[in-house]
């Protein structure tokens, strides 16, 4: 008995010691080829790490890395031909593009190469995903890796994951954990979803009361979309700009630009119960709303002071995020709440606009402010108006003579899938991120792993010159339902897995019987890590 439990306990740390033996049945997400070799690469406490100024930072978040799986930071050495090589290699760009990479495991070292300090990061990912599931201070002597040539581009280059703070505040140490994972799975846009009608969760100085009205409310619905009830519990939160810049660095260090969204002319109640007088229809008497939906208030965008708030407000988002695009959202604008305020409905009568071309001159005045700020203008797929989206909408409010910014990004969510073709035939970019398919809010039965993973971004029927007009795909991660880390996590894995490879894989070699084989080995990464991941049981919260 005594030899049996010595000879599995050698056998038990071998395990954890051995690394990946076939990195086909473990990297997500799915790589462009894999060449599998003969033979092994040693990685050990002495193995360096060879870098040169450009990929110095690279080099430390690797030390990181390692320095948990060895209990030792590596060193890291300007020259050398044995270790872990980062080389920029600029005749890669041509083949593998701007974050594209060549993995190599031989003999003697593992040789990460791209022709920017973005592929070699990727490259450094699946190099995580190949060490042990046992990575935090284990005090490993040696992990062996096969020997493997992996060749990897991603299929679009906009791969993104949105979370929505306005609902429920999350913090710092939440959203880190989300940049990490997304690292993890080569996604590089974080969608960060700062203000709605129940909570504005982002410090402006030149307007204080934003947070110090706007980012509580004094109770949340609860029980689903038709519920009279309520949790009895005030919620409130928001990050300081020393918060928001400390995230930036750290989204940075792991190569993801942070996209804020910043509601208007919709979704504007908290900043409304702030300061009432942005509002239009005089009911929210200095509280935001508790209840969820959209059916409170909006901006008065007639008022010249409305305008120059929002712009007052933009400045600040500038100087904060170097993003070179900002996302306004503008959907589900509720122009009922227009059309029965006289001031704004004789605004639209005298200049002979419908609703639709109200929101579309305010978008384009918006539009250009952007630009004299070198900033690009992103909104919900409404921005463009001409179709009735929704049920409560009336076809002629939604009629428009005007035309929107060209330079807008579209990010598509709901209607009609020509409303797509439409709009690339008339030369504008979109991201595509159809609600069905792409909302982890949904429960596992409304969206399923399975629907998630199917997904293609480019719709069918769109012609090939097109095609490039579809930058990407965005996964959602609303938070009306979903009050703290542990439910937002449960929603979110593994169905952020499964849309990050439908960013970052060739359609053609997606296979979902696959994809849910390497899942298996990720899933044990987040138990170990303490993730609730989704098991794909029924739930029990009403939609």
């Amino acid at each position: 008995m005594k030899k049996f439990i010595i000879v599995f306990l050698v056998l038990f740390i071998g395990y954890l010691n051995a690394g990946v033996k076939d990195p086909a049945k473990v990297i997500i997400p799915k790589p462009l080829k894999i060449i599998e070799q003969k033979g092994i690469f040693n990685l050990t406490p002495s193995t360096a790490i060879i870098s040169g100024s450009n990929t110095f930072e690279e080099a430390k978040y690797l030390a990181e890395i390692l320095k948990k799986l060895f209990r030792e930071p590596p060193v890291i050495k300007k020259n050398g031909i044995t270790g872990i090589i980062l080389k920029l290699n600029k005749l890669l760009g041509y083949t593998s593009g701007k974050e594209g990479y060549v993995f190599t495991v031989s003999e003697n070292n593992i040789l990460i190469e791209a022709s920017t300090p973005t592929g070699i990061f990727y490259g450094i990912q699946t190099l995580r995903q190949l060490l042990p599931l046992q990575l935090e201070n284990k005090d490993n002597k040696i992990v062996k890796l096969k020997q493997v040539k992996i060749i990897d581009k991603p299929r679009f280059p906009w791969r993104a994951f949105m979370l929505d703070e306005a609902r429920y505040f999350k913090g710092t140490k939440s959203v880190k954990m989300l940049l990490d994972q997304m690292a993890l799975h080569k996604m590089n846009i974080f969608h960060w979803h700062l203000v709605d009608d129940q909570g504005w969760r982002i410090e402006i100085k030149k307007y204080p009361k934003l947070t110090e009205i706007g980012s509580k409310r004094e109770d949340s619905m609860i029980d689903g979309w038709d519920s009279n009830i309520y949790s009895g519990k005030p919620h409130e939160g928001y990050y300081t700009q020393k918060e928001i810049k400390d995230i930036i660095r750290y989204a940075k260090k792991r190569h993801i630009t942070i996209i804020p969204e910043i509601e208007m002319p919709g979704h504007s109640a908290s900043a409304i119960a702030a300061y009432p007088w942005l509002g239009t229809s005089g009911i929210l008497k200095g509280k935001v709303p508790s209840s969820f939906g959209y059916d409170y208030d909006i901006y008065d965008i007639t008022k010249p002071e409305v305008v120059g708030f929002l712009e007052n407000v933009l400045k600040e988002i500038i100087n904060l995020f170097p993003s070179k695009i900002i996302h306004i959202g503008a959907d589900e604008v509720l122009y009922d709440i227009w059309k029965n305020s006289k001031s704004v409905s004789a605004y639209m009568k005298k200049n002979k606009l419908t609703p639709a071309d109200l929101q579309i001159l305010f978008t384009n005045k918006i539009s250009q402010f952007l630009a004299k700020h070198n900033r690009r203008m992103m909104g919900w797929n409404e921005i463009l108006a001409g179709a009735k989206i929704h049920d409560n909408q009336n076809i002629n409010d939604v009629k428009t003579s005007q035309n929107l910014a060209p330079n807008t990004i579209i990010h598509f969510w709901k209607g009609d899938l020509n409303l797509i073709k439409d709009a690339v035939e008339k030369g504008y970019d979109v991201v595509n991120s159809f609600h069905k398919t792409t909302y982890l809010d949904y429960t596992y039965t409304k969206l399923p792993i399975e629907k998630a993973y199917k997904f293609n971004p480019i719709p069918k029927g769109l012609k090939k010159k097109y095609n490039s007009k579809i930058l990407g795909v965005g996964c959602q991660m609303w938070g009306e339902w979903i009050p703290d880390e542990k439910s937002m996590e449960f929603r979110v894995f593994p169905r952020l897995s499964a849309i990050a490879e439908v960013a970052w894989t060739k359609n053609s070699l997606k296979d979902y019987d696959d994809f849910m084989r390497r899942l298996k080995y990720l899933e044990k990464r987040w138990k170990l890590q303490g993730i609730k991941y989704g098991l794909y049981k029924k739930e029990f919260l009403k939609f």
